[in-house]
């Protein structure tokens, strides 16, 4: 008894430990064998309970039970405690919800565009593109976590890890080429209403080459992704295209608000003014909003919250937060801009007071005589390629937050 007890410590021990995240459950011979291994334990506790009477049942000379049965079941339970595997995967669920921060303020009408824009038939592809920190990410979260009131109406909701949803990801899959495994990708989603997202791509996503069937209205399939270039969306062939801009004055007040706290914004009667002067800094990014706010939670004073101001007017990279947080985005972006030329004309407009308007027929001169643009093929040519720079600085680029506007 001591011996099948210990097996069935160990056997229940790996069963939890395997079961922990939720992705895979006991296998149905081994939860038979621990009720098996319950039975035994039961009655054996009631043996030794009457073990006087049972003592006159022995034969052979006191040497052996009669209870021969029970015996076998005793000896058989034991030898059948050796699994191999104890566990197996799980069936996904439909939709796997993402956690989102506590505290957000999005763009509640956009949320609902694109979600009433997403769900229509003729819909199959809609892309979303905007600089970065303005929070797309956290607005497909919140798309894909509006399925999960929407239950049944579709058969598997999925990100990037296609494989990994569908079951697929083994050792067997992992040595599979390509091909193959787009080719069983498929075999599966042909068959199934389904939507994907795909989050913060820089280039067309060739949804064959993946295994996924291209959505449309007969299979009622749906895309949804992010893109901060705005051509991306183009070449991904998309029904629908969508613009996240940063959150207007009022929407970035109210953020801004709740993570500074009200408890700080009530020590003193001159730090809401300055609040809102600083939070007019981020220029209605998000994620600016979302740090420094966290920042000046701690702030009591109106000479720390005028010393703020000083910092990010003269020297922002200084801000606490900045360079940890804000900056790599940022610069990730500017790193990813399509060619040299492109990044000296944004470097350019940081010459330009903040919050100047600068006319686009100026910057064909300026441009023109810092030598970034050729008007040897004639000056429309050039306020072409003008406009097309900033077009493309637009999507890329946290203008906002990190250089004066274009008009």
């Amino acid at each position: 008894m001591e011996v099948i007890k210990a097996k069935r410590d160990d056997v229940q021990a790996r069963v939890s430990r395997e079961e922990f995240t939720g992705s895979r459950q006991m296998l149905a011979k081994v939860q038979v064998w621990l009720k098996n291994v319950l039975d035994i334990e039961n009655h054996f506790n009631d043996l030794l309970s009457t073990s006087p009477a049972e003592l006159q049942r022995l034969c052979f000379c006191g040497l052996c039970s009669k209870n021969v049965k029970m015996s076998y079941l005793v000896e058989s339970t034991s030898s059948q405690g050796d699994f191999d595997v104890v566990t197996e995967g799980v069936h996904v669920s439909e939709v796997e919800e993402i956690p989102i921060p506590p505290t957000i303020v999005c763009h509640e009408t956009l949320l609902e565009k694109v979600w009433n824009r997403l769900m229509e038939d003729g819909v199959g592809v809609l892309g979303l593109y905007c600089m970065g920190g303005v929070g797309k990410t956290t607005l497909l979260a919140q798309i894909n976590n509006n399925f999960t009131k929407a239950r049944g109406s579709f058969d598997v909701v999925m990100g990037c890890d296609i494989a990994k949803k569908l079951g697929f990801w083994n050792v067997e899959w992992d040595q599979n080429n390509e091909y193959r495994r787009a080719i069983e990708i498929h075999n599966v989603l042909k068959t199934r209403k389904f939507v994907l997202f795909l989050d913060g791509i820089w280039a067309k996503v060739n949804l064959l080459t993946i295994g996924v069937p291209y959505p449309n209205i007969a299979n009622r399939c749906k895309v949804a992704f992010t893109a901060r270039p705005r051509d991306v969306c183009g070449r991904m062939e998309v029904e629908d295209l969508i613009e996240v801009c940063c959150l207007c004055s009022d929407k970035a007040w109210e953020l801004f608000q709740k993570k500074v706290g009200e408890r700080t914004l009530k020590i003193h009667a001159d730090i809401p003014d300055l609040a809102k002067q600083v939070a007019g800094k981020c220029s209605g990014l998000p994620l600016a909003l979302n740090v420094i706010g966290e920042t000046m939670s701690c702030k009591s004073t109106v000479q720390e919250w005028r010393h703020v101001m000083d910092v990010l007017t003269l020297s922002a990279a200084d801000f606490s937060g900045m360079k940890d947080e804000i900056l790599p985005i940022l610069k990730y972006s500017y790193d990813s801009v399509n060619g040299e030329v492109v990044k000296s004309c944004f470097l350019y407009c940081s010459l330009f007071p903040e919050y100047y308007l600068i006319d686009k027929e100026r910057l064909v001169d300026y441009w023109i005589c810092e030598g970034f643009i050729d008007e040897s093929q004639g000056r429309e040519r050039a306020i072409n390629q003008v406009y097309e720079i900033q077009q493309d600085a637009r999507y890329e680029l946290a203008e906002g937050a990190a250089a004066p506007g274009i008009s």
